[in-house]
């Protein structure tokens, strides 16, 4: 599949667009799943099984082993799907800000509240 498009408003940003749902259905399928306690727990007795079982693509899987989130939204995923399964790693959302920006997690906590967020 080709590279994921980058909008040219906004550089670095993948905009997920019907293109990249189609891509990354099998792991944004796999973390909606999540939405159960008892599928959280049987991904983490066996990821691989449970990656197989709905079908991640290798790069997918990949992505899901480094626990590389930008890896994941360039495979397709939904940020909204992902917090599901960065949820089980214990990652939150300005954990994600601060990969998305290359900061410290203090440092994207710091911009939010001098933004005044």
């Amino acid at each position: 599949m080709n590279a994921p498009k980058k909008h040219p408003e906004i550089p670095g940003t993948i905009v997920f667009d019907g293109e990249m749902a189609m891509k990354g259905y099998a792991l944004n399928r796999m973390c909606y799943s999540f939405n159960s306690a008892e599928n959280r727990e049987a991904f983490r007795a066996d990821e691989e099984a449970y990656c197989a079982k709905y079908g991640l693509t290798e790069e997918q899987r990949d992505a899901v082993r480094r626990r590389d989130v930008l890896a994941m939204l360039e495979a397709g995923g939904n940020i909204y799907y992902l917090a599901k399964l960065l949820g089980i790693f214990g990652l939150n959302v300005q954990d994600i800000g601060a990969m998305q920006t290359g900061m410290t997690v203090e440092e994207f906590k710091q911009k939010l509240v001098e933004a005044g967020r």
